[in-house]
Parts: structure tokens; C-alpha cells; sequence
């Protein structure tokens, strides 16, 4: 009977449970897939080795660029004199521009730009660079609104009464209310000038009761007392 009993214990001891069984048949697969598995594993830490170069690379130039901004804004502002600092710094940009473009402080570079065209009264440059820097940052809607102001004030400078009116527009009907007193203001403005009372009148009222805050809002007031 023990013999019995034992016999069965060994033909049930040698028989292999599943996680056995998986275990011989994954060590079966690397053996037969060795070499395979070998190059799967190279290639997968050579992608790794080539995506923490690439990403060392964009933060080296991020930095780079950043260091070159801030010395082109210090020589700039070193200057003391609008047209002689944008003289000086024309060519410091414009190497950013075209090797740092994919940084985001070569991104920045542009509207920093932008506002020294403006400074040195280069209106169609800064306008171009404005406008670019506008597709760029189209999805970023704080920077968006100041680049829209900005436009709409190149566009003033530039006689391009309409065009100016439609970037304010832009900022009074967005959602959010970042200079949005500051473009009220300027259709109110640009309203009043064309003889548009009416609408230069709404927008006063706008600033006098949406924006208690506003550097703009003595001026709105003074101007409802004359237009009533």
C-alpha cells in the first residue's frame, strides 16, 4: 500500500503545474529567438541613447539661445537710443532667428523684436514679426492677447485704421480679459476719430463699469460727460 502511495506521489511530483510549464516554454523561446532577441533589445537601448542625445541637444540650444536673447536685449538697452540699439542688434536677432528658430527662447526673440522695430519706428518690420509671432503662440492665449494689441497698435502707426480696429475687436470679444480695457480703449478711440460716437460711447461705458481698475477709466468717464 505505501509502495502504491508512493508511486503515485512520484508520477504526480513529475508532473509540471502550468506555471511551470509557461516558465519551460518561455526559456525554450528565448533559447531558439537568442540572436533575435539580442538585436530587439540593441535597438531598443540605441533609440533610448538617440533620444536622450536629441533631447540633451534641444536643451543645449535652448540655453544657448536664451544666453544669446539676453545679451542682444542688453546690448539694446545698453544703447540708451531706440534707432541706434535696433541698428546695433539687427543682425544678433536675425542669427537667432534662423538658428535657434525651433527654441522657445528663439520663439520669444521675435516679439522682443518686434517691440525694438516698433521703438526705432520700423513699422513694417515689427508688423511682420508681430504677425509671426502670432501664428506661433496662436494657442497660448495670454501672450495671444498681446500680440494682438501690439498689432493693433503697429496698425494705427501705420494709418491702417480698419486692420487695427480688427485686432482690439479680437481681444474685446475673447475670453479672456488680459488688456482688454487697454483695446476698449483704443476702439473707443479709433471710433470717436472716425465719428462712430455711438460705438466710441459703448466702449467707454465698458471700461467705466468692467474695469474699475483701469489706468484708462478717468479718461472713459470724462468722455461719456462730453458725449452725453
Amino acid at each position: 500500500m505505501a509502495d502504491k502511495i508512493s508511486r503515485e506521489r512520484k508520477k504526480e511530483l513529475e508532473q509540471l503545474d502550468p506555471f511551470q510549464e509557461n516558465v519551460l516554454k518561455v526559456m525554450a523561446y528565448v533559447k531558439e529567438f537568442k540572436k533575435q532577441l539580442i538585436l530587439i533589445i540593441g535597438a531598443v537601448v540605441l533609440v533610448g541613447l538617440v533620444f536622450s542625445g536629441i533631447m540633451y541637444s534641444f536643451q543645449k540650444a535652448e540655453n544657448t539661445a536664451d544666453i544669446l536673447v539676453t545679451e542682444a536685449l542688453k546690448k539694446y538697452a545698453k544703447t540708451n537710443d531706440s534707432e541706434k540699439g535696433f541698428l546695433e542688434t539687427e543682425a544678433d536677432f536675425k542669427m537667432i532667428f534662423t538658428e535657434y528658430a525651433n527654441t522657445n527662447a528663439g520663439r520669444l526673440a521675435k516679439v522682443q523684436y518686434a517691440k525694438i522695430c516698433y521703438e526705432a519706428s520700423r513699422f513694417d518690420q515689427s508688423y511682420e514679426y508681430y504677425k509671426e509671432s502670432l501664428q506661433l503662440f496662436e494657442n497660448d492665449e495670454l501672450i495671444k492677447n498681446f500680440l494682438l494689441a501690439s498689432l493693433g497698435h503697429v496698425c494705427i502707426a501705420r494709418k491702417e485704421y480698419d486692420e487695427a480696429k480688427d485686432y482690439f475687436l479680437k481681444i474685446e470679444k475673447g475670453k479672456t480679459d488680459l488688456l482688454k480695457d487697454e483695446a476698449r480703449f483704443s476702439l473707443a478711440m479709433l471710433n470717436e476719430a472716425s465719428g462712430n460716437m455711438g460705438e466710441s460711447k459703448k466702449m467707454y461705458e465698458k471700461i467705466v463699469t468692467g474695469h474699475e481698475d483701469s489706468m484708462y477709466i478717468s479718461i472713459a468717464k470724462g468722455k461719456i460727460q462730453e458725449m452725453n
